[in-house]
């Protein structure tokens, strides 16, 4: 695990652009195809914006990305809380990446069913070779959850189906999600984490007792990838009264 503070959600921001520009050159000097998943939240949205302006605009072979997402709202696309939405405003909308190289969640689909539509793409295109994602970008929230593995939930502790579907009563919706066993199969996984409210949780998940049913992103630790904690000094605030 790798711990990088950066000193504001700026400079986060560019050094995430910088590390994700770096990542994608570099793997596709000796592959054809660069696979990531992306995350919704604020610090996303400020790191979309970014890469879609020079320099990162030109530097990175669009053309090339195939593009999933962690987890979804089940909500249309053009709501305003949706995940892919926000990706196309924010990026998506503003470089070429080929249409059938971007998976979206179907939320036209019963919950259920676009869950299971995701695994089949996922198993489609990844196989049982014990591939996954070059790349996957997540959040953190002020409760510990991450993707849409939240304190409490049974889905925290999924260790087969690599996609999950249920209703999340305290939000009075229905998540759809990754689960743990395929993003840490990926070669890298990236949290971006921002803001003092993050610091008490980030804190736990770091450097307190292993419990994912209070911090679920504890349940990220790629088997074999690489798992990178890029955050600003707000959100890493408790961290250095431990280090």
């Amino acid at each position: 695990m790798e711990l990088i503070i950066k000193k504001n959600p700026t400079d986060l921001a560019k050094a995430a652009a910088d590390l994700i520009t770096k990542r994608i050159t570099d793997a596709l000097k000796t592959q054809d195809r660069f696979t990531i998943a992306l995350s919704g939240g604020s610090t996303p949205k400020a790191l979309h914006e970014l890469l879609a302006k020079q320099p990162y605009v030109e530097q990175i072979p669009w053309a090339q990305l195939h593009v999933f997402w962690g987890d979804e709202r089940y909500v249309p696309i053009d709501d305003e809380q949706s995940n892919a939405g926000m990706a196309y405003d924010t990026l998506l909308g503003h470089v070429y990446t080929p249409e059938d190289q971007i998976h979206v969640w179907k939320t036209d689909l019963e919950p259920q069913e676009a869950a299971a539509d995701y695994d089949r793409t996922l198993h489609e295109y990844f196989g049982e070779t014990g591939e996954s994602f070059d790349l996957v970008l997540l959040g953190m929230g002020d409760d510990g959850h991450t993707l849409s593995l939240f304190p409490g939930t049974e889905v925290v502790h999924e260790k087969t189906a690599w996609t999950a579907a249920y209703f999340l009563t305290k939000q009075d919706m229905y998540r759809l999600t990754l689960t743990a066993p395929i993003v840490n199969r990926a070669k890298c996984v990236l949290f971006l984490v921002a803001g003092p409210k993050k610091a008490a949780p980030l804190k736990e998940v770091l450097k307190g007792a292993y419990n994912p049913d209070l911090y679920p992103s504890q349940e990220i630790k790629p088997t074999d990838g690489e798992l990178i904690w890029l955050v600003d000094e707000k959100a890493a605030a408790d961290l250095s009264q431990t280090m």
